[in-house]
């Protein structure tokens, strides 16, 4: 009975380290990233760019300056007004962190994907990417 009762202790003690993991999880990712796509601020999200950031736009790719590619989404999101976002996924280590999300707007629903890189303690998205979303077959 005694190795139950330690065992019991020690599930609980991982239960909530991985929850408190996960809930640690969640604030690594900036909440300005996931407010900029809900509500299509193109200038808020480019807060969080590092100075040039890899954008795959709808099959077209190129490196631009923080500039730059707030312009791109800016006119994105002008023709894409968005209803709803949802971050699906997200993960990384101390010096970078990955999310996966899904962006719905009025004229259809897109897959987000962002890389951030951490320099000088600040999150920064080095990689996104946005793709029309497949519908499952």
């Amino acid at each position: 009975m005694q190795i139950k009762s330690r065992l019991m202790v020690l599930l609980t003690f991982a239960f909530f380290c991985f929850a408190l993991t996960g809930a640690s999880l969640s604030r690594e990712i900036p909440e300005g990233i996931t407010e900029s796509f809900k509500k299509g601020d193109s200038r808020e999200l480019a807060r969080h760019f590092n100075k040039n950031i890899e954008l795959v736009l709808l099959g077209n790719e190129d490196v631009y300056s923080k500039s730059q590619a707030e312009l791109i989404l800016r006119n994105f999101f002008l023709e894409n007004k968005p209803v709803k976002f949802d971050l699906l996924h997200h993960g990384g280590k101390k010096s970078s962190r990955y999310a996966i999300g899904n962006l719905q707007t009025e004229n259809g629903d897109f897959r987000i994907y962002f890389l951030l890189r951490v320099i000088e303690d600040t999150p920064l998205i080095q990689l996104l990417r946005v793709e029309v979303k497949e519908e499952p077959s």
